[in-house]
């Protein structure tokens, strides 16, 4: 067993999430790139929010996931705002935007296997 996903396990407290809060703790990650793209990187925390918003009540599994997920995000939206307010699609920003979306599609197959993706940047905004 992962060390991260034994360390982990009492967000459900049982031994393993169930299929269902595996994918929709995946579907906390890999809403945040579908949202990307649909706002051109701007508001890419939106999926992640949604899921929060309306699944974290039925799971802590999927509520820590939709939380890493959605302050991950907001890290990212805020860089992405600041680099395309002070020049319009800058190659940094550019690069936040897809190094966002990389890191979401690690975090939600490994969500989907059944283990916690810790973000490169894991500030807790939303606790």
């Amino acid at each position: 067993m992962h060390q991260q996903q034994r360390a982990d396990s009492f967000i459900t407290g049982s031994p393993a999430p169930t299929a269902e809060e595996r994918t929709w703790g995946m579907l906390a990650h890999l809403s945040a790139p579908v949202a990307a793209i649909l706002t051109v990187s701007t508001l890419s925390f939106l999926g992640p929010l949604l899921v929060l918003a309306f699944k974290s009540k039925e799971s802590a599994w999927v509520e820590a996931h939709a939380k890493r997920a959605l302050n991950f995000h907001i890290v990212v939206c805020a860089v992405v705002w600041a680099f395309l307010a002070t020049c319009f699609l800058s190659p940094v920003g550019v690069g936040v935007a897809i190094l966002g979306a990389l890191f979401s599609v690690v975090a939600g197959i490994r969500a989907n296997e059944g283990s916690v993706y810790r973000y490169p940047i894991d500030v807790k905004i939303v606790k």
